[in-house]
């Protein structure tokens, strides 16, 4: 495992990830807000991250392809997924998206983008940090 696939490095690219894909959803449910019939979506990542984190344990290591994973961590298994919530109706016309959730939301989501977006800046800063101290 190099520096750069490091496990705090990945989980912080799969939240990104998983922060982007619910900003363009949130986005979207606020777009048609006044369709008729429409019913929002939302982003499901935490839940499925707590899952993988709560399990996990020491992996093992494999010199053969043959030889079974003993304790491997299922956080490369974690993906996003996009879900409707479409038991709900808050107007006549069928639609469900009320814009002051949406928009705390996406307040929400900005915040937890930004603070995952230092910590990675701060992860590679510490590389840089690191490499440019090992020249000296």
């Amino acid at each position: 495992m190099s520096l750069m696939e490091s496990r705090s490095i990945s989980l912080l690219e799969r939240s990104l990830d998983a922060s982007s894909l619910r900003q363009k959803v949130l986005s979207n449910n606020i777009a048609n807000i006044d369709t008729p019939n429409f019913k929002r979506s939302d982003v499901s990542f935490q839940e499925a991250l707590q899952d993988a984190m709560s399990g996990d344990t020491l992996a093992g290591r494999t010199t053969d392809a043959r030889h079974m994973q003993i304790g491997s961590s299922k956080l490369e298994d974690v993906r996003p997924s996009v879900f409707k919530e479409d038991t709900t109706t808050l107007r006549l016309d069928g639609n469900n998206v009320d814009v002051d959730v949406e928009m705390t939301n996406l307040a929400e989501n900005q915040i937890l983008y930004n603070a995952m977006t230092q910590q990675i800046n701060a992860k590679f800063g510490l590389l840089k940090y690191a490499i440019n101290e090992g020249k000296r």
